[in-house]
């Protein structure tokens, strides 16, 4: 505790820059590392979405779901994205993910807490990450939104999924692939039976990650598993 307030003095204190313009950040007109200008620009996706995958829908369109999820409609109770992978938010989950500006998880877990509908959850489950990679890279980003998520909802954050091992990396792979390359990458805790959950992950991409998680977690005994992203990639 004392440490995290000590890390915020300094940051508050010392000069510093916005992770998006490179402008020095003001005193009090600022999220976390990211300028109140910039902040302001993130791409939000306002229009339909498609309920399985997040991926934006036409705005004449009365489909619920794109072409590919309506021929696989997947597993998850609904798939959200809060923006477009793209401009301000690709730069910011950027620095969130691999520059340790870990103090972005409470701002952005105020977006994800937007997508939550009015489903009810019993527990928030973060997309895990392999063990060598979590030690490389400090935290699974995915874990520390779930957990600011949880503080800001009041519903438990519960680690109900490991990863097997290490896989080749999603974004990095033609779309026909990503869903093999999951397939029994995830393995999920006996502690879901029962349990409505939210899964929390920083990206969508095809939605291939989620899916998987969510077979294992249902495969537990999980009654239902959702899904709520920073961004889609579009």
């Amino acid at each position: 505790m004392l440490l995290g307030v000590a890390r915020e003095a300094v940051r508050t204190l010392l000069p510093s820059w916005c992770v998006v313009c490179d402008r020095e950040l003001p005193w009090a007109d600022r999220t976390a590392s990211c300028c109140a200008d910039c902040w302001r620009t993130l791409p939000r996706i306002t229009g339909a979405k498609c309920v399985s995958c997040a991926l934006p829908l036409a705005g004449d369109d009365d489909a619920t779901r794109c072409i590919e999820c309506q021929l696989d409609p997947g597993n998850l109770l609904f798939c959200d994205a809060w923006g477009r992978y793209s401009g301000a938010l690709e730069k910011v989950l950027h620095a969130f993910k691999f520059e340790r500006h870990d103090f972005l998880d409470d701002p952005l877990a105020e977006l994800l807490e937007q997508l939550m509908r009015d489903a009810a959850f019993d527990a928030i489950v973060p997309v895990p990450m392999s063990r060598a990679k979590e030690r490389k890279r400090g935290y699974n980003q995915a874990e520390r939104l779930a957990r600011a998520l949880g503080r800001r909802t009041n519903v438990a954050c519960e680690l109900l999924l490991t990863k097997r091992g290490e896989r080749a990396t999603q974004s990095l792979l033609p779309r026909a692939e990503r869903a093999k390359n999951v397939r029994g990458a995830f393995q999920a805790s006996p502690r879901a039976h029962g349990k409505a959950i939210l899964l929390v992950d920083d990206i969508c991409t095809t939605g291939e990650t989620l899916r998987s998680c969510a077979s294992e977690l249902l495969r537990a005994g999980a009654t239902s598993v959702a899904a709520v992203t920073l961004a889609k990639t579009v």
